[in-house]
């Protein structure tokens, strides 16, 4: 039982050890010690505010990509729509000088053809002129060849030419 009940000695040395052992630890271990959890205190709260500091940064940075986002979409947006109703003037010029050239080809094509008919019917005219004097000539020839009045006609023109 000496064990569990501790003699008076024992007590006064372990004492004595656990004064000096406080004493020594209250003059070089604690302001040590005390001051690290006081910087590291310092350090984590320093860390807590530069992150919040980060996630405000991240919000204000979300918020603004978000502004960008939506400006670029409303710019993109803008820049379809004119490009459309670019597309739509330009199909609609292409359009009209479609219809203008095929207006100019077809008044053409109608100048050509009324230039080709007046050609032909001036032709026509020709030949049947050609064709009437043709006839004419036979006709009067054989008419001058049945009598003699081939001679009396031919003396007659010859008068009328008469050199004076």
């Amino acid at each position: 039982m000496d064990l569990i009940t501790p003699q008076l000695g024992l007590i006064f040395w372990m004492t004595l050890t656990f004064l000096v052992l406080l004493f020594i630890l209250g003059k070089f271990g604690w302001p040590v010690i005390t001051n690290m959890i006081s910087e590291r205190e310092t350090l984590i709260e320093n860390s807590l505010n530069e992150a919040q500091k980060a996630r405000d940064e991240m919000e204000q940075l979300k918020f603004n990509n978000e502004v960008l986002f939506k400006q670029a979409m409303e710019e993109r947006d803008e820049i379809l729509k004119e490009a459309r109703l670019l597309g739509e003037t330009q199909k609609e010029e292409a359009r009209l000088k479609a219809q203008e050239e095929a207006q100019r080809i077809i008044a053409s094509a109608r100048d050509s053809i009324n230039y080709e008919k007046l050609q032909a019917l001036t032709e026509l005219k020709n030949q049947i002129a050609s064709f009437s004097i043709d006839i004419a000539t036979k006709i009067l020839e054989e008419e001058l060849d049945k009598n003699d009045t081939k001679i009396r006609v031919i003396e007659k023109r010859v008068s009328d030419f008469n050199f004076n």
